[in-house]
């Protein structure tokens, strides 16, 4: 197999894949974007005898459009334009899960700060203003009176740029003092991790302490529909226990398409970058007989 990585920079994620990749005996391409160009008529030369490309770009725009020109040259890439549209974007993640009747955390989107501080004062304090764009939990903003949500629009008025003039307002979740990363293929959980911190960010790139976990057949469930809802591929689903007796235990707050995954591959016992080898293999050999692989045959 022939596999082409997108990258704009080698982070450990990458290096561990590039390991489990040549260990199976594949052929890698690597393809930094920040150095080729993309035409209408032929990929980058490294590109074009791949089975199968990965997109491990880290600027989201990046992410996107060489994404979105792979796949217009009809070369299988993972993941698809169509997943990374949806995931790179919270608004676009929080519609799709709501329509597929995934529980999401209430979400309101206002265009002005005057709208925006009208959302936020319906909601009451703590509530969370996010952007749109974005990872690792940066500019994200626990608003705890209004005198704070006023500051922080402020400073999003002036900073200008058109995706801060979109205001992602969102419900504060009372987590127990973390969250849950589910990595999924194309639905199936291959491992799980809570993120804890006493900080109300827990993000393992933000020195969260990380343990693996055994997932309910609740929260697989969840992992598995969320994955469904934006289209499916290599994702890492984010989710948070609900402290309330009634109704759903859980709630999904992102979907990551990008998913970095060196912090799970360290809290886990299972080779995370060897399963999703494998699973690449597996799609590779579908599309070549012309199968369809369910689920089922992904075995991490």
């Amino acid at each position: 197999m022939e596999v082409g990585l997108l990258y704009s920079r080698i982070r450990p994620d990458e290096k561990l894949l590039l390991t489990a990749l040549r260990e199976h005996g594949h052929e890698v391409h690597k393809v930094d974007v920040r150095e080729v160009t993309f035409g209408l008529d032929a990929p980058p030369e490294p590109l074009g005898d791949c089975d199968v490309v990965l997109d491990r770009c880290l600027a989201t725009s990046r992410s996107r459009y060489a994404s979105r020109f792979v796949d217009h040259y009809d070369l299988p890439v993972v993941n698809s334009p169509e997943t990374a549209k949806l995931c790179s974007d919270k608004v676009e993640t929080t519609l799709a899960l709501s329509a597929a009747g995934v529980p999401t955390p209430e979400t309101t989107v206002a265009f002005t700060t005057e709208a925006a501080l009208d959302a936020i004062e319906a909601f009451g304090y703590p509530c969370v203003l996010k952007p749109v764009v974005g990872s690792w939990g940066r500019l994200m903003a626990k608003l705890d009176s209004r005198s704070a949500a006023e500051a922080v629009l402020e400073h999003k008025a002036t900073l200008g740029h058109y995706e801060h003039s979109v205001f992602y307002v969102q419900q504060f979740v009372e987590k127990p003092g973390r969250d849950l990363r589910v990595l999924t293929l194309d639905g199936e959980p291959v491992a799980a991790m809570s993120r804890s911190s006493d900080h109300w960010l827990t993000n393992a790139a933000a020195g969260a302490e990380t343990t693996a976990f055994d997932l309910d057949p609740e929260a697989e469930q969840l992992a598995r529909e969320a994955s469904q809802a934006v289209g499916g591929g290599l994702l890492g689903v984010d989710l948070m226990e609900l402290d309330g007796p009634d109704g759903d235990a859980y709630t999904v707050h992102e979907v990551n398409h990008t998913v970095e995954f060196k912090a799970l591959d360290a809290a886990v016992d299972v080779d995370v970058a060897a399963a999703v080898v494998d699973w690449l293999e597996t799609k590779v050999a579908s599309m070549d007989d012309g199968s369809d692989p369910t689920p089922a045959e992904v075995q991490p």
